[in-house]
């Protein structure tokens, strides 16, 4: 028997014997709504943390006092501690509270994994968009309250605009180290792609063509997702030389 005769023999049974390639794709599609869900709920969180500690720091420089100046202290101080404990425990550490202590009543993996991956991923997207809005020239800011717009509406029609464009890249990378951080979810029981291709070698006792071939899927996203970031940089640096 040839070699070629003797892989497809192993991919026979490693794969198609009991439909377990269902495993995999099975996996993926859990590993996709984790991502995408966490990251939705990781942009909603990091928007709302930089833009809290930017308007202190703004604030704080033309020393704002009262009920206001502390009010924001109490929320930039939430969010800096927020930020310090989030990027300074491993996000396993993270999702196996999330799942033993905080939510253990709850039954729903998936909703344990996407609030863990989404707050965590919301530390890391805050620091992002802060430097994106930092990176914009103070006198955008100026230039819209001179206009007559609030605060909240210079930030949102002119300042965040910008600041997206200026840290696209930094959020697609963000993206991808979010899509393989959910492979640590089989830790708490969940079926995303990782732990398919680990219980398909449990059944056959084949180690390697399993995670070669969840390796590969994991490649293919990560390389779909720098295609796309590529073509929106070349179309945002088209629009800004028309």
């Amino acid at each position: 028997m040839s070699a070629l005769d003797e892989l497809k023999q192993k991919i026979i049974f490693v794969f198609i014997e009991d439909q377990r390639y269902m495993y995999i794709i099975k996996g993926l599609r859990t590993t996709i709504i984790v991502t995408l869900l966490a990251l939705l709920l990781g942009l909603v969180i990091g928007i709302l943390v930089a833009v809290v500690r930017t308007a202190h720091d703004q604030m704080d420089k033309k020393g704002l006092t009262g009920l206001p100046g502390l009010i924001m202290n109490i929320l930039n101080a939430i969010c800096r501690v927020y930020l310090t404990v989030i990027r300074g425990t491993p996000a396993m550490v993270q999702l196996l509270l999330m799942y033993f202590v905080f939510l253990a009543s709850s039954t729903n993996k998936v909703l344990v994994a996407v609030l863990t991956f989404g707050i965590n991923s919301g530390a890391y997207v805050a620091e992002i968009f802060r430097s994106g809005i930092m990176s914009i020239d103070k006198g955008q800011m100026e230039a819209g309250r001179s206009l007559g717009l609030g605060y909240a509406m210079t930030m949102q029609q002119i300042i965040l605009p910008q600041a997206i464009k200026n840290v696209l890249p930094a959020l697609v990378n963000e993206m991808i180290t979010l899509l393989k951080e959910t492979s640590i979810c089989g830790y708490i029981g969940l079926n995303e792609m990782t732990r398919g291709g680990d219980i398909i070698r449990g059944i056959t006792f084949e180690a390697l063509l399993p995670l070669l071939v969840v390796a590969a899927i994991y490649l293919a996203i990560v390389m779909f997702f720098t295609w796309i970031m590529g073509k929106l940089e070349r179309r945002l640096r088209e629009s800004d030389n028309r």
